[in-house]
């Protein structure tokens, strides 16, 4: 039986092994024992959480809040309430806020649950939509994992996330481009797929806050793309006019699509976890400075009463 080659940086390391060791670093103590109490709301139907997001590169797990990956074997193993776990099949992922004490200090996380299944699909080339690959081509930790086949199968998702990444945004780019430009150009257009775009530079801090880190990736998965090589420090990419055109339309298409499944998941989040209207409201104020205080009747029968605050947001520029 042939071997597959699988693709290697420079210092002998598989795209496998780069992720791998990334996930290997011990987290924060205040995240995982949020995880664990997170966990612990969903039974045994968690095979792994994930750490990412501002908190995951700062360093900082106190102030902010805490964004989470729930991985789970099957939504109705995961709830009790059957309409949940109808809501995360149709639209995943379900997201939560949570709040706790731990040594004296308020800490505050904001969790998502999706299935095995789905995860590998939406960080796939399967997925037409950025919001889960881009995440998580991003560095994350692995705060807890079932076993051993839930890490291989989370660690081939999060290689997929990469490839998929690159695959999607290098014909955007010139013919020969540094990791760089690469991913700064990638989250900045994924980052117009939001209801509110991240402020201009957001890529660029994101990015320079450790750019070794995207070139080892982006070294690593050459040799599993065809289409591109590395000469240096420079890579090319092998791309004709009609897919880079089709990439362009695709990326416009995208920032539609996205801004609808955010403002889908934000209506949904409403019902999916108590005090949902103001959490919402708190996200869409935290992104855009526009702040609208809810009223009693948008708290109790937010589907019905959602429209108008929706036209008030708009109009102040929450959403564009």
């Amino acid at each position: 039986m042939t071997v597959p080659i699988q693709p290697v940086t420079e210092s002998g390391l598989t795209l496998t092994e780069v992720i791998d060791a990334e996930l290997a670093a011990p987290g924060p103590d205040v995240a995982r024992a949020v995880a664990n109490e997170v966990r612990a709301k969903h039974g045994n139907s968690v095979l792994a959480v994930l750490y990412y997001g501002s908190c995951f590169r700062t360093h900082s797990d106190t102030d902010g809040i805490l964004d989470l990956f729930l991985i789970v074997d099957d939504y109705c193993n995961a709830y009790t309430r059957r309409g949940l776990a109808f809501a995360n099949a149709v639209l995943p992922p379900n997201v939560f806020y949570y709040e706790t004490e731990i040594e004296g200090q308020i800490v505050r996380a904001k969790y998502a649950v999706i299935s095995l299944a789905d995860f590998v699909r939406r960080t796939s080339l399967a997925c037409f939509h950025s919001f889960h690959w881009a995440r998580f081509a991003q560095p994350c930790g692995l705060l807890f994992v079932r076993d051993q086949p839930a890490q291989r199968a989370v660690i081939e998702a999060l290689c997929a996330a990469v490839k998929t990444f690159i695959i999607r945004v290098a014909p955007e780019l010139p013919t020969t481009f540094a990791a760089e430009m690469l991913w700064k150009r990638g989250l900045q257009e994924t980052y117009k797929t939001e209801l509110r775009p991240e402020p201009p530079g957001a890529s660029a801090r994101l990015v320079d806050a450790d750019p070794e880190r995207y070139h080892r990736v982006t070294e690593a998965a050459v040799a599993s793309l065809a289409f591109l090589s590395l000469d240096g420090a420079a890579f090319t990419a092998d791309i004709d006019a009609r897919t880079r055109w089709w990439s362009s339309q695709a990326w416009r298409l995208r920032r539609i699509h996205g801004k609808l499944n955010n403002l889908c998941r934000l209506m949904k989040a409403v019902f999916t976890f108590d005090g949902g209207v103001d959490y919402v409201l708190w996200k869409i104020e935290r992104h855009s400075g526009v702040r609208v205080e809810p009223t009693p009747l948008l708290r109790r029968y937010p589907l019905l009463t959602c429209w108008a605050t929706v036209w008030r947001l708009y109009r102040k520029g929450a959403f564009r």
